[in-house]
């Protein structure tokens, strides 16, 4: 594996065309994945496609006048130190960090060579470098023109609403359905085996074991019902991940109070007590997120949570003194 500045001035120039053709593709990738949602953006970075494939362009014939036809099959993996761009490193992005990476790329590319031109001997090699630099930093300045022309302030807003909105969808409700289940369902069996058996210990474990296996459950329902590629729901496995680690912690919220040791006067009594404040703490924050990010009326949000709340616990405290 060459270094750059062990390059011909003719694998430079293969190299740099090379490169302009796979940042226009990941532009023109940023374009496709924002269109459905942030279309002024969408526009932004297929302008950005459009200049990185008239560099190409350029790059292309000068290297046809000064080389000839044949390119060699000369890649950024093939050049020790050159900067390279992982094929999957852009997924999962929102216009904004895309936008800044877009910049980034821009300025390492200008830097690298702005630093191989300074390290290079050979003198036609050097002003190559150069001259690239120079194309790199007008990209920069292109992206901010395009950025100015492309997000209107009408545009911005309706972008900022875009992203709250995948925001809900993505994380605020597969969330709050998992702090609802961990919260509401894991009730039922804690207060029954509290009162059943009046040992915290043994109710801490059953809490324990409810709380985990909601959670893995609630984590698999949630990234199996749906692919988010109809729904724009992103990923999966993400919206799994934070549906079962909300019912894993809803869950064990009101279980972790009975970790108070028997041996203490009126430990049940405690650890009951604690587990109750605790819950209705669960309640309160459900309802203020319900009303937050769902714009649900606090009062009915409220009155909703607590009734199924009150239902479920009552139903643990009688099944477990039966």
């Amino acid at each position: 594996m060459k270094a750059l500045g062990d390059l011909t001035p003719r694998e430079v120039l293969a190299l740099a065309i090379a490169s302009e053709e796979e940042d226009s593709r990941i532009y023109q990738s940023f374009a496709e994945q924002l269109r459905p949602d942030f279309p002024a953006s969408a526009g932004l970075f297929e302008d950005m496609a459009q200049e990185e494939r008239g560099h190409r362009d350029a790059l292309t014939a000068a290297y046809r006048e000064r080389f000839g036809q044949h390119l060699p099959p000369l890649r950024r993996e093939d050049v020790r130190g050159f900067v390279k761009r992982r094929p999957f490193w852009w997924d999962g992005l929102d216009p904004a960090r895309m936008r800044q990476e877009a910049g980034a790329m821009e300025a390492q590319a200008a830097s690298f060579y702005e630093r191989a031109a300074d390290l290079s001997r050979d003198l036609d090699v050097r002003g190559l470098f150069t001259r690239l630099a120079e194309v790199e930093r007008g990209h920069g300045r292109r992206a901010e023109d395009l950025e100015s022309a492309h997000l209107t302030e009408s545009a911005a807003a309706g972008e900022a609403a875009a992203r709250h909105r995948l925001f809900v969808l993505r994380y605020v409700q597969p969330g709050l359905a998992g702090l609802i289940d961990g919260s509401v369902s894991t009730l039922a069996p804690l207060f029954a085996a509290a009162f059943a058996t009046h040992n915290n210990w043994q109710t801490f474990l059953v809490g324990l074991a409810a709380s985990i296996g909601a959670g893995i459950s609630m984590g698999f329902t949630e990234a199996l019902s749906d692919d988010g590629s109809i729904t724009g729901r992103g990923s999966p496995a993400l919206r799994g991940l934070v549906c079962g680690l909300m019912t894993a912690v809803g869950g064990l919220g009101h279980s972790l109070p009975y970790l108070v040791p028997d041996g203490w006067p009126n430990a049940f009594a405690i650890a009951t007590v604690l587990a109750a404040i605790v819950v209705a703490l669960e309640l309160l924050a459900i309802s203020t997120i319900r009303t937050r990010y769902m714009a649900t009326p606090f009062w009915r949000a409220t009155l909703q949570v607590i009734l199924g709340g009150v239902l479920v616990l009552l139903a643990g405290v009688v099944i477990g003194s039966a």
